[in-house]
């Protein structure tokens, strides 16, 4: 297979879905969509209310995600912030991680109207890079590449990304650092529990 799996991950409302569909568009790759998938292949066990969010079946996601790359005549993106724990690692020819400040993230979870539980949940994901360290610990590490989009527009993340997958840019990982940002800024009490 010489077609390319290419990973968009980060923390819900980070801008994925946005960025990713444009990836798609632009490769002319088949664009998968991770809660859409679930949700058609019929993988959810069941939906946690409290969280309001899916609980997956991890395993036949990845038989199902396995079964679609090896029939694949197209690069594939694929969209989702569990992305690098359930796409196989064998095929995987890139993975994003877009990361985005914490104070425009819960600007961006407010317009959503993400509840306060929701909202904490996922800054304190994004603060302690939650879907950096899921991608580092489930696929090639020289694979992950880490994008802070923070005030950029998505043809600009789109443009970084088409850099890095044409070898014009070099693909890195540890460049973002919110815990350290809040605690120079003093703000890290407003945004992790004690």
């Amino acid at each position: 297979m010489d077609n390319r799996v290419i990973l968009v991950t980060g923390t819900p409302a980070v801008g994925k879905t946005t960025v990713a569909t444009r990836l798609a568009e632009q490769l002319k790759a088949h664009y998968v969509n991770l809660t859409d998938f679930a949700n058609k292949k019929q993988l959810v066990l069941e939906v946690d209310e409290a969280r309001d969010t899916s609980v997956i079946d991890e395993a036949k996601m990845r038989r199902k995600l396995k079964a679609l790359i090896a029939k694949a005549q197209t690069d594939i993106v694929i969209d989702g912030h569990y992305a690098a724990a359930v796409t196989p690692k064998a095929p995987v020819s890139n993975v994003f991680v877009l990361r985005r400040n914490p104070v425009q993230l819960r600007e961006f979870m407010r317009k959503r109207r993400y509840d306060e539980a929701k909202q904490k949940e996922n800054l304190e994901a994004e603060i302690l890079d939650v879907c950096l360290v899921e991608a580092l610990s489930k696929q090639e590490k020289s694979k992950v590449c880490e994008l802070d989009i923070s005030d950029k527009s998505v043809d600009e993340t789109l443009k970084e990304i088409l850099e890095v997958l044409e070898g014009k840019r070099n693909c890195y990982y540890g460049c973002v650092d919110w815990l350290g940002m809040l605690e120079r800024e003093g703000k890290t009490a407003e945004f992790l529990s004690p």
